[in-house]
């Protein structure tokens, strides 16, 4: 379909360790489109989440996580 990019958020650890690691834990991934074939950049805890659709985006997961709750 040509989406450049999206994003997956598992905010409840329910992917597999071949995805999220391991152990389990909270993970947002960017998803983005590179010849053709998906590039996952998984991110967790404070690691900011980098987005080249939104560059100015300046928040890591567990700060997303944490209002949410």
């Amino acid at each position: 379909m040509g989406i450049e990019e999206y994003w997956i958020v598992d905010y409840a650890a329910l992917g597999g360790k071949k995805f999220i690691g391991n152990p389990k834990q909270p993970t947002f991934f960017v998803c983005i489109l590179e010849e053709g074939e998906y590039q996952m950049n998984r991110f967790t805890e404070n690691t900011p989440i980098i987005s080249p659709t939104f560059p100015q985006f300046n928040l890591s997961p567990q700060q997303i996580f944490a209002i949410a709750l």
